[in-house]
């Protein structure tokens, strides 16, 4: 079982999510915060598996928090579940970590398959925000740069095109006749190497670097 915080400054929301989370075995819902700060409190007492953060709220918005809880939790997963669809609540949200990124007009069903695709360490993102974030990656310099391309080997640069491709662990070593245990050591050193903190982050320096092209994906 799923052991989630919800955290939101909408008292409505906080109970309409638990309401439909708590519909399945799956996901317990242990708490509700009302701001980032109440979940920083309540993730020291309950060691949640993951927080339902909301971005814009009083004290301790969602992006703050996350920067947090990922220096502080680190094994505590952050999808963030919003109704901003700006590209600059996006790319903030990456930056500072998050795991994840739905929109609060999705259906229960995506975001179950969030929850679980957030576990078992995807990163998913909603698709109204994918072309958004593959267009602003490919505005940026999409030409390789040799000095961060030479920080990994040909197997580390094979997996990362795995990542940028949307592969999962199980799909990357079936492709590259590894374990999931190799692969998951792998994907943690080409994290290291390029100083990400997941594989949305990483797939951005992949189509970034001309690693990939968004033809391939």
């Amino acid at each position: 079982m799923m052991r989630l915080i919800i955290c939101d400054d909408q008292e409505l929301i906080r109970e309409g999510l638990t309401l439909i989370l708590g519909s399945r075995a799956e996901f317990e819902v242990i708490g509700t915060a009302e701001d980032g700060a109440k979940a920083l409190e309540m993730i020291e007492q309950d060691a949640p598996d993951l927080i339902l953060m909301d971005l814009k709220m009083p004290v301790m918005d969602g992006i703050q928090a996350t920067e947090s809880i990922r220096r502080r939790f680190p094994a505590v997963k952050v999808l963030i579940l919003t109704t901003h669809s700006d590209d600059e609540w996006l790319f903030d949200a990456i930056r500072s970590g998050a795991n994840g990124y739905l929109l609060k007009d999705a259906p229960s069903e995506e975001l179950f398959r969030a929850i679980r695709a957030v576990m078992a360490g995807d990163t998913p993102v909603d698709p109204k925000m994918t072309r958004k974030l593959f267009d602003y990656v490919s505005d940026h310099n999409p030409q390789p740069d040799a000095r961060v391309i030479s920080t990994l080997n040909e197997r580390e640069l094979d997996i990362l095109r795995l990542i940028a491709r949307g592969y999962t662990n199980s799909a990357i070593a079936e492709t590259v006749h590894l374990s999931e245990g190799t692969v998951r050591n792998y994907i943690s050193t080409i994290f290291a190497k390029l100083d990400v903190a997941d594989r949305t982050q990483a797939a951005i320096l992949a189509l970034r670097y001309g690693l990939v092209k968004l033809s391939d994906l």
